[in-house]
């Protein structure tokens, strides 16, 4: 069997895995709203551990060694740039998604609450698609020079998959009550990896450098900052015991900081 196929399969296999995740939401009742919230907190914790310690030291990594001294600095450019970027698409999202002003008390609430959390699972399964890509990529790249150097990448990025799935999961599962509809935008997401190595392949092979590698990681790690701070964490505090969603916020932190150092992957 040819590099190229090997290489593409094993990416499409650990495209497939953000599946995985999500089927988490068959356990879970619609109704409980304390476990979505708490998965809401334990997502938050990923995105915020992945953005800090591995896509924007990624990020800075690759501009550094590309442009040096001020490599630091657009990458840190960058990282702020991705935040209020999010911060417009939401606002353009909110716009046209509409808000329901008509209903007043507990179902105007609940019904905002809902229109909004929808939004987030999609903002999230924006960020991660994006992210998705260059990591394809990657194992895509390193499986075409060896593809046993390829595997333990692979299982690096499977391992922290599964998580990020959750986050695009259950804010959507949560908003629309539909368990089929979070499993396809995981699907959907996870493909982006075999997607980024046919494009990057096809495509980008002449344009992707360093520099745009490390722009666009640090892009990233603001948006998946942005996302936490803004949507997951407001939204997992509105439960009673907002200590307990801090615990699980780090819980998730530990969680990734373990699947990342079993596959400890560098890119």
């Amino acid at each position: 069997m040819s590099k190229e196929i090997l290489s593409l399969g094993l990416t499409t296999i650990v495209g497939l895995t953000m599946g995985l995740g999500s089927l988490l939401s068959y356990l879970v009742k619609k109704t409980n709203k304390e476990f979505l919230s708490l998965s809401l907190s334990f997502s938050a914790g990923i995105m915020i551990y992945t953005a800090f310690m591995a896509i924007l030291p990624e990020g800075i990594h690759l501009l550094e060694d590309g442009l040096g001294e001020p490599g630091y600095y657009i990458a840190l450019l960058a990282f702020f740039g991705g935040m209020f970027l999010t911060a417009l698409v939401e606002k353009i999202v909110h716009k046209f998604g509409g808000h329901y002003h008509h209903h007043h008390g507990e179902g105007h609430h609940e019904h905002e609450h809902n229109h909004h959390t929808s939004n987030l699972g999609i903002l999230s399964a924006i960020a991660i698609a994006i992210h998705n890509l260059p990591e394809g990529l990657a194992i895509y790249t390193t499986g075409l020079k060896d593809i046993s150097l390829a595997i333990p990448i692979a299982i690096g990025v499977i391992l922290h998959n599964i998580p990020l799935s959750i986050a695009i999961t259950m804010p959507i599962f949560y908003a629309t009550g539909s368990r089929k509809r979070g499993f396809l935008y995981s699907l959907i997401v996870g493909l982006c990896q075999p997607l980024g190595a046919v494009i990057g392949h096809l495509v980008l092979s002449n344009f992707l450098n360093d520099t745009l590698n490390g722009i666009l990681f640090s892009i990233v790690g603001g948006i998946m900052i942005f996302i936490s701070l803004d949507e997951l964490l407001p939204i997992s505090r509105q439960d009673d015991d907002h200590h307990l969603g801090i615990y699980v916020t780090i819980l998730g932190m530990i969680v990734m900081a373990l699947a990342m150092n079993i596959g400890h992957h560098h890119h």
